[in-house]
């Protein structure tokens, strides 16, 4: 097929953009590019949206999706113009670019390709970076009040990285893209420390003692002011947590606070589930705290309004959500070490009988130190997620067996959930996850 900007509609638009361009879902570390070169030059061809809105840089290993539409529910509650751009996208790559929790027109798409192919052409950027000069050009178009931006892979040499934000947000460091980033939690740390600016607070979502100091060590020589969110709150449920409906009753402090004075909110209600999501309130706070001295005006009220709705507000999907309710199905995008523990602590806040564990992952990860931590009474369900990238479910099967899990192999996701759910009984629980493309395609 031959694409040319008077040939393409939507379809055939995102055909060209999956089909052209390196693009890192397929293709993985080649379609990585490790300098900012490409995207400078486009950026500077569309006459350098990234300097004409106000933004928030959120990076980390864990958590970084959630916080970014926690933020950016925040917001436009407290009635700012907000948009959000995040990575990958489930369903449809609009996904990735939204104003007010709206995802962009298909019009938008074709018609900033339709007017840069010669641009794509002559620079040949990777999908990211063009998905990124979308996004800038959208929001300064738009005038948007302020983006929430979350980093794509690593920090220091990711696309987004070219924006000189309100605020810097790290939430957190653990083992991902390793081939990539680096095989130590250090040399990750330090990639992640990449989008702290100097003069510009950056806010670290987790104290981690092993890398600590080099968020410090990078703020202290830029001058920037740095907080870590856990040191300055206490987040806790007020008794039992419902499992798998919601977080309700948190009540939140501020740690230096605790002995002296009452809860600053109580009975919180969160509707992202996920204990994990504990974690991500803390660093949404001190954000909030940031941006209310930078003028903003976000009321307690507007926080708490904003944090019960934030899949309405902003369209999020896949984390710890439930997909039926006969069986128990639920589904998380958590994909590395942490990300996995984090959801095998949600698993055991529920009441099941047996677990069904519908299972894949992609071919250039370590999986090993997935697979190490899995439970080995689960029933597993091995799957292929329908990308290049995917790991066969047959190697996955036999590697899994010899970490003790017991299961079999599918030829794809669906039939790998449909046999989960028709072998599971009254009281059972079926998991669906190990990569965001295997949630993608149940969601």
């Amino acid at each position: 097929m031959v694409y040319g900007p008077s040939t393409m509609d939507y379809n055939a638009t995102i055909q060209y953009l999956y089909s052209q361009l390196p693009l890192f879902t397929r293709d993985g570390a080649s379609a990585y590019k490790a300098d900012l070169t490409n995207t400078i030059e486009l950026l500077k061809r569309i006459d350098n949206p990234q300097h004409k809105f106000k933004s928030v840089h959120v990076g980390g290993t864990n958590g970084k999706g959630s916080t970014s539409h926690m933020l950016a529910a925040i917001l436009q509650t407290a009635g700012y113009k907000t948009g959000l751009y995040t990575s990958p996208h489930l369903k449809d790559f609009r996904e990735r670019i939204r104003i007010n929790g709206e995802m962009i027109s298909e019009q938008t798409v074709i018609d900033f390709v339709a007017a840069h192919t010669a641009d794509f052409d002559e620079i040949k950027p990777s999908f990211f970076e063009m998905t990124v000069a979308l996004a800038f050009d959208v929001f300064a178009k738009e005038q948007v009040d302020i983006a929430i931006v979350e980093v794509g892979l690593g920090g220091r040499l990711d696309s987004t990285n070219v924006i000189t934000p309100l605020l810097s947000i790290i939430t957190n460091i653990g083992w991902d893209h390793m081939n990539i980033l680096g095989d130590t939690l250090r040399l990750i740390a330090g990639e992640k420390a990449g989008i702290i600016k100097p003069g510009i607070p950056a806010i670290i979502g987790e104290y981690q003692e092993e890398v600590a100091d080099i968020f410090i060590e990078r703020a202290t020589s830029g001058d920037s002011p740095i907080i870590f969110a856990s040191e300055v709150w206490d987040t806790e449920i007020n008794g039992e947590t419902p499992q798998p409906d919601g977080l309700v009753n948190i009540i939140i402090n501020r740690k230096e606070l605790t002995s002296n004075l009452q809860p600053l909110i109580s009975n919180l209600h969160l509707d992202l589930t996920g204990s994990y999501q504990l974690k991500n309130i803390k660093t949404v706070l001190c954000a909030v705290d940031e941006l209310r001295l930078q003028g903003y005006n976000i009321t307690d009220e507007h926080l708490t309004n904003a944090l019960s709705q934030v899949k309405t507000l902003t369209g999020l999907h896949g984390r710890w959500e439930v997909l039926s309710k006969h069986p128990l199905t639920i589904c998380d995008t958590g994909h590395n070490p942490e990300g996995m523990q984090e959801v095998l602590q949600n698993i055991s806040a529920v009441k099941y009988n047996k677990l069904h564990f519908v299972l894949g992952m992609v071919n250039d990860k370590d999986s090993s130190k997935i697979l190490t931590i899995l439970p080995t009474k689960a029933r597993y369900y091995f799957c292929r997620p329908d990308i290049p990238r995917g790991l066969d479910a047959k190697a996955l099967w036999l590697k899994a067996a010899g970490f003790g899990l017991d299961g079999e192999a599918y030829s794809s996701v669906p039939e790998a959930l449909k046999a989960a759910q028709q072998n599971a009984e009254e009281g059972d629980l079926v998991f669906v996850g190990g990569s965001t493309f295997v949630v993608a395609e149940v969601v």
